[in-house]
């Protein structure tokens, strides 16, 4: 099992065993080089754990504890994980201020705690049944254990083609589930529960717009203060965006070394190049910056490692750059920090906004914004004078929980409208829509209500982040070895961030209002005033040109049709559509990706076949 995660952990190795509990442990080493070995235990052996991430108040943790009588034999914060489960048992998670996924085993009360952190920023996967309870970072470890024959469950491919990446505690494989972020799975006389110890919570606060502003730059100052703990070299990653950047300012403003810095861009005339922009960014802050180009022909290359690397199927093509740039970076670093999670917090994106106006225009229409045909084509005439913004009149006859359809592609993405020429007949009947959606009406349910800003952010933390864009940053860096810390996903901040009205996250047609507010003194205005890019990759003009014969041997191979999911005339439309126009580049990555994850996982000896000798 720990074999198969060695890329997570090149520097130590451990294992204890004890009657029937087994822990093992890969270690980076990033704090207590010399006396962090895992797994490790209390002064008596009672209590051990082995643990994945950061523990960035362990500091002060370890000076209460010290205080309330814990003898400590080494600087880590692992070990500052052992004491406080020995003062405050479950409730210890309450205590920590980071990124962790963590086993303890208590030998006297045979009692074992997982957790995993308030966001999902660190995976946990588990299988159990009723002979045992296997668990790891990755699935990979628990596929190496010879009595798991993996089996795929069909009705995960729907849901991932519905959002196209896999929401919720499901994986693919029947069995294997995530244990959600913010909760708890305790093992005590052979049965286990899972509980939930945190959420976020809307709860806007009354403060002014100029205090706020105060506030989250203190806020900034402190979280980014202690992520860059660390006794190993600390760079950043720049995408020439406002997070990325704000990461650096603050940093370079108490950081007495200069920092490394590192992006990566592609020579393409379909998108935007973000290398100036992250250079504008490096010299106003002086790091020392590295950057990088990338091909057609080596993005091609990387995708069974994409797929491998991964585990779910999720359409991300900006991953596999960051398994670039994050290659780059361990040269010359062992802990990267970037600005994932602004857009979450502050409402970044621009689909925040369109969906702002959306619901406020169907307020202010009333029976416009029904289904009537001549409705519609009268709000359109009025309001959607671009081809860019008629794209999302229809929205104007759609509930605001249908918008989440199509999450991560546009309103009206394929999967979602034309299924049933798509699937086979056979696969359309395990395909239940109900099913793939049931966890988005759930978070749908718990959202706040009234505001529409706070609404969209809280379901995003809950599925989007965890689910898509912090499982490609966990994956894609440790590939490499290298430890990548997202400061603005300090609960902290998220807190902060959640008590704040959306009109000061979406105001007007600005979006991320406040952040950009308070940090227009520390930003240069190009940066700050650039349209969201959001690290983008030329991935459509790929598929549709140099990695055309490539897409095509994929979808149309013997081995691919042979799975009876998709019926060949639609995956040929597909394919001839998309050459006259790449609209159809994210549904093409989505079911290539489909096919590669099962041609790693879904045979009958995965791990051996993906072995980590391949994937070095």
């Amino acid at each position: 099992m720990l074999g198969t995660i060695r890329h997570r952990g090149p520097d130590d190795e451990g294992i204890y065993c004890s009657s029937n509990v087994g822990l093992g442990h890969r270690r980076l080493s990033i704090i207590g080089l010399d006396s962090g070995h895992q797994p490790l235990s209390n002064e008596d052996g009672t209590v051990w754990i082995t643990f994945n991430g950061e523990i960035y108040n362990y500091q002060e943790l370890r000076a209460e504890l010290i205080a309330k009588g814990h003898r400590f034999s080494t600087q880590t914060d692992t070990e500052v994980i052992v004491h406080s489960y020995e003062e405050f048992g479950e409730g210890c998670v309450s205590k920590l201020r980071g990124m962790f996924a963590f086993a303890i085993w208590d030998d006297c009360e045979k009692v074992l705690l997982l957790a995993r952190d308030r966001v999902g920023i660190k995976p946990l996967y588990y299988f159990v049944n009723d002979k045992c309870l296997l668990f790891g970072s990755e699935m990979k470890a628990i596929l190496a254990d010879g009595e798991i024959q993996p089996e795929i469950d069909l009705g995960m491919i729907d849901r991932f083609l519905t959002f196209l990446y896999l929401p919720g505690s499901d994986t693919l494989l029947k069995g294997i589930r995530k244990l959600p972020p913010g909760s708890l799975m305790v093992v005590r006389h052979g049965k286990a529960t899972i509980r939930s110890y945190w959420d976020l919570e809307f709860t806007p606060a009354k403060k002014s717009l100029h205090d706020a502003e105060d506030e989250l730059i203190s806020l900034l100052k402190e979280t980014v203060r202690l992520h860059m703990i660390s006794e190993v070299p600390v760079g950043f990653l720049l995408s020439g965006g406002v997070d990325s950047t704000a990461m650096l300012s603050i940093a370079s403003g108490s950081n007495r070394q200069r920092l490394s810095s590192f992006t990566l861009g592609f020579e393409s005339p379909d998108i935007e190049d973000e290398r100036p922009y992250a250079r504008l960014a490096a010299n106003a802050f002086g790091s020392q910056h590295h950057e990088l180009t990338i091909t057609a022909a080596d993005f091609s290359a990387f995708m069974p490692r994409y797929v491998w690397h991964m585990e779910e199927p999720v359409c991300e093509p900006p991953a596999i750059a960051l398994y670039y740039v994050s290659r780059l970076a361990r040269e010359h670093v062992k802990v990267l920090i970037s600005g994932e999670g602004g857009d979450e917090a502050f409402a970044g994106y621009p689909n925040y906004r369109t969906i702002f106006w959306v619901e406020r225009l169907k307020k202010l229409l009333g029976p416009l914004a029904g289904a009537s045909a001549n409705g519609m084509k009268l709000a359109n005439s009025l309001l959607f004078n671009s081809e860019r913004i008629a794209r999302y009149a229809p929205l104007l006859a759609e509930p605001f929980e249908r918008y989440y359809y199509g999450r991560t592609s546009n309103p009206h993405s394929y999967f979602n409208s034309s299924t049933a020429s798509l699937y086979s007949d056979e696969f359309a009947r395990s395909a239940l829509k109900e099913g793939a959606t049931a966890g988005l009406n759930a978070h749908l349910a718990a959202a706040p209500e009234g505001d529409v800003i706070n609404k969209m952010l809280y379901v995003d933390t809950k599925m989007w982040l965890p689910d898509d864009l912090l499982l490609k940053a966990d994956k894609m860096t440790m590939a490499n070895s290298v430890e990548l810390r997202v400061p603005l996903l300090d609960h902290k901040v998220l807190e902060f961030a959640a008590s704040l009205p959306g009109q000061y996250k979406v105001h007007g047609l600005s979006t991320k209002y406040i952040a950009k507010r308070a940090l227009r003194r520390q930003i240069p205005l190009e940066i700050l005033s650039r349209r969201k890019a959001g690290f983008p990759v030329p991935y459509a003009s790929w598929l549709n040109s140099d990695l055309r014969g490539w897409l095509t041997d994929v979808l149309l191979d013997r081995e691919t049709l042979s799975r009876g999911y998709f019926n060949e005339r639609a995956i040929v439309s597909l394919l001839d559509e998309n050459s006259r126009s790449p609209l159809r580049a994210r549904e093409l990555f989505s079911l290539a990706t489909l096919e590669l994850w099962h041609r790693a996982f879904a045979s009958s000896r995965p791990v051996e076949q993906c072995s980590v000798t391949q994937m070095a």
